[in-house]
Order: structure tokens, then sequence, then C-alpha cells
């Protein structure tokens, strides 16, 4: 059964612009977090040059996911796999790059931290891993409703939190990666684009 939540549905587009400016033409991607589909089916379409390979924990989710697929028909959209991201090694191959999108946010740390091991695992040489959502930029909210996001988050979980670039950039040195991008979007998200083998953050 398809699944539609209004946030991708408002986000895929945006999204799908920082992908086709970031990564190259073809290759193989892994989609953390697919959720309901809509981002794997919309992106998948517009990269006809990339397999994307959508995953999810939830069991109701990859359903969702699959019957986008089916409907869809595209031949580039694999089955979804059902993956713990803490779960090393991931059940993939070599890949070109790794797309999260509103995920860290609403999971353990841990897993934002087996998030960028596995990235720096799995990622060909200048592989790249991209994720979207609200970040905090050393210490400071981009906006107020950013703030009261992550104060509701804490209070329904204290081991969820918007979290901190400059964490996430700690982290991606531990694992071979270096932020080349950091993209404002809509409604006080970001695009942050880490590459493999990149020593340095620069923004764009």
């Amino acid at each position: 059964m398809k699944l539609v939540w209004p946030a991708p549905e408002r986000n895929k587009e945006p999204i799908v612009r920082e992908l086709l400016r970031w990564l190259p033409a073809e290759g193989r991607l892994l989609e953390i977090a697919s959720g309901t589909g809509q981002h794997a089916v919309h992106c998948a379409a517009r990269l006809p040059g990339f397999t994307w390979i959508p995953s999810e924990l939830d069991d109701a989710g990859r359903a969702s996911i699959e019957a986008y697929r089916e409907e869809s028909g595209l031949p580039n959209l694999a089955a979804p796999l059902a993956l713990d991201v803490t779960s090393l090694p991931w059940p993939v191959t070599e890949l070109d790059a790794v797309f999260c999108a509103n995920m860290i946010h609403i999971a353990p740390f841990v897993c934002t931290e087996a998030l960028f091991r596995g990235a720096g695992a799995h990622l060909a040489p200048e592989g790249a891993l991209v994720l979207y959502g609200p970040f905090r930029f050393s210490g400071a909210f981009t906006a107020e409703s950013n703030a009261a996001f992550d104060r509701d988050l804490r209070a329904r979980d204290p081991r969820w939190g918007v979290r901190d670039v400059d964490d996430l950039d700690g982290l991606a040195a531990e694992h071979g990666l270096g932020r080349v991008a950091c993209v404002a979007m809509p409604a006080n998200n970001h695009v942050l684009v880490y590459r493999r083998g990149e020593a340095a953050a620069r923004t764009a």
C-alpha cells in the first residue's frame, strides 16, 4: 500500500536538484531510511544513470516503497532492503553515493555514527554522502522553528535532536570523508555533501 507524507512531496524536487548538482551522471546509490518511497521513485526517475537502492527497517515503509516501485516500472529502482544502519557491513557492494533525509534527528546518535561509519566503509573513492534535514551550526539554530523542533524531539526521546554540523564534520573526518557543500534549502533545512577523500571542508 502506497503511503503519502506531505513533507516528501514538498521537498523531493529541491532535493533532486541538489543531487543532480553534486552527483556524477551514473553510479549506485543507497538511500538510508527511505520512509514511504516518495523520494526514491522521484529521484530514480530524475537520475536514470543511477541504480537507486532504497532501504527501510519498517515493514509498512518497505511495502509502500515496493508499491511505488511496481507502479513506476523504473528499471533503475531496486527492491527495498530491510537495512538497520547500525548493522555493519551493509548488504551492498561498493557505492558511488549514500543519501539520507530526515533520519538522524529522529534516531539515537549511534545511528548517525553508524551512518558515517558505513558510508566510509562502502563508498567508492570520491563517493558522496548526502544528508538532508534541519541542522545546528556551532550550537546555533538557523531559525526559532528549528529550536522549537529540537525541544519537541528531545521531550519525546532524549536521544533524539537536531544534530550539529560540527559533530557531523568530526565524524566524517574519522571515516575518511570531508564536507564539500552546505546548501540552504526551503523550510530552514540544509543539504550537506560529504565526499570520500576530501580533507578539508568548504561551503557552496
